[in-house]
C-alpha cells in the first residue's frame, strides 16, 4: 500500500503517518508547514517507507507511480490559525480538495476527506447526527473554515457520484493529545498551558458552552476503519462524553494541581454553544467507539506539554 497524507506534519496527520507506517504502508507526507511542524514527524524521517514533500496542496501536485490511498488532512484547524490565514484556509478546502480528488480519480485511489463538526455551525440539533444540515454563518469570521469544509464535502460527494471515486468523509469532533501546539488556541492546550505556567485559566462566556473531547489515538483508529469501509456518506468521529467548558477548566486544575484562578472573557463570534456527536453511524458501520477515558488521555497529553511549556 502506498498512501499520501496531506497535512501529514500536523497534529492528526502525523499520528496517521505513524499508524499507517506501522501497518506496513509506504507513506508520502505532503505539507507546506503553514501550521504543521517538522518536529511531529522527525522520528519517522529515517524510515525507508516514509517520504516528506514540502508542497502547498492548493497548487497542483504530480506523483509518479501508483497511489492506493489519499487522506486529505491539510488545513488550518484551530480558530487562531484559520483567522490568521483565512484565504489559505478557503483555498485548501476548495482548490486543495479539487487537486487531491483529481489525483484520486487519476490514480484510482481510495480517498478520505477530513471534515469537521464545524459543518454543523452553532447547532440547533443536539446531539449532532450526520443527517443534520447545520446552522452556519457563511460571512462570519469562522465561515472561512466552516464553509471551506462544507464545500469540500460537496465536491467529494460530486466526485463519488460523477466519477465513481471511492470516497469517505469523516467529520472530526474536538480531538486532543500529544503533538498539539501549545499556541494553537484550542481549549485543551490553552488551559493546560495556563495551568502549567501558573497563569489564570481563561474561560470564554460563562463557561456553560459544551464540548466533547476525543483522544487522538481513538480518532486515528476510527479513521483507519473508515478508510477500509465500503461507505461513502459522512461519519461523525468523536467522543459523545459532553462536558461544560467551566467544568473542564476545573478538571484541568485538579489534574495539574495548579492553584490558578479561572477568569472569564467575552465569547467569540459564532462560537458554538453545544457540541456532541451522535456516533450511532460509526458504531453501526465501523464497529467503532472511543476507548480512552478523558482523564487518561488528558494525563498523557499533560506529560507531553510538561516538557514543552515555557515556564
Amino acid at each position: 500500500m502506498r498512501t499520501l497524507i496531506t497535512g501529514g506534519a500536523g497534529f492528526i496527520g502525523s499520528h496517521l503517518c505513524e499508524r499507517l507506517l506501522a501497518n506496513g504502508h509506504d507513506v508520502l507526507c505532503v505539507d507546506n508547514l503553514i501550521t504543521g511542524h517538522l518536529e511531529n514527524i522527525e522520528h519517522l524521517s529515517g524510515q525507508d517507507r516514509f517520504q516528506l514533500r514540502l508542497h502547498n496542496i492548493s497548487e497542483p501536485l504530480e506523483i509518479d507511480g501508483p497511489v492506493d490511498n489519499i487522506l486529505h488532512f491539510a488545513s488550518p484547524a484551530s480558530p487562531v490559525d484559520y483567522l490568521r490565514h483565512p484565504i489559505p484556509t478557503l483555498k485548501v478546502g476548495s482548490l486543495g480538495t479539487h487537486n487531491t480528488l483529481g489525483l484520486a480519480k487519476l490514480k484510482k485511489s481510495r480517498y478520505l476527506l477530513a471534515s469537521t463538526s464545524e459543518v454543523y455551525g452553532d447547532p440547533e440539533q443536539h446531539p449532532q447526527r450526520e443527517t443534520y444540515w447545520g446552522n452556519v454563518n457563511p460571512i462570519g469570521v469562522r465561515g472561512v473554515y466552516d464553509e471551506a469544509k462544507r464545500f469540500a464535502e460537496a465536491m467529494t460527494m460530486a466526485y463519488h457520484r460523477s466519477h465513481d471515486v471511492d470516497t469517505k468523509i469523516c467529520r472530526i469532533f474536538n480531538t486532543y493529545g500529544e503533538r498539539m501546539r501549545l499556541d494553537d488556541g484550542r481549549v485543551v492546550p490553552n488551559l493546560m498551558g495556563q495551568a502549567l505556567r501558573g497563569e489564570p485559566l481563561t474561560v470564554y462566556g460563562d463557561g456553560s458552552q459544551t464540548r466533547s473531547f476525543c483522544y487522538v489515538g481513538d480518532l486515528v483508529e476510527g479513521i483507519i476503519r473508515l478508510l477500509n469501509a465500503d461507505f461513502h456518506e459522512p461519519v461523525n468521529l468523536g467522543n459523545p462524553n459532553e462536558v461544560t467548558i467551566l467544568d473542564f477548566a476545573r478538571e484541568i486544575l485538579e489534574l495539574t494541581g495548579s492553584k490558578s484562578e479561572i477568569i472569564f472573557k467575552p465569547l467569540p463570534q459564532d462560537d458554538p454553544r453545544v457540541r456532541r456527536p451522535d456516533i450511532s453511524r460509526a458504531r453501526n458501520v465501523l464497529g467503532w467507539e472511543p476507548a480512552v477515558a478523558r482523564r487518561d488521555g488528558l494525563r498523557r497529553t499533560l506529560e507531553f506539554f510538561r516538557d514543552r511549556v515555557d515556564l
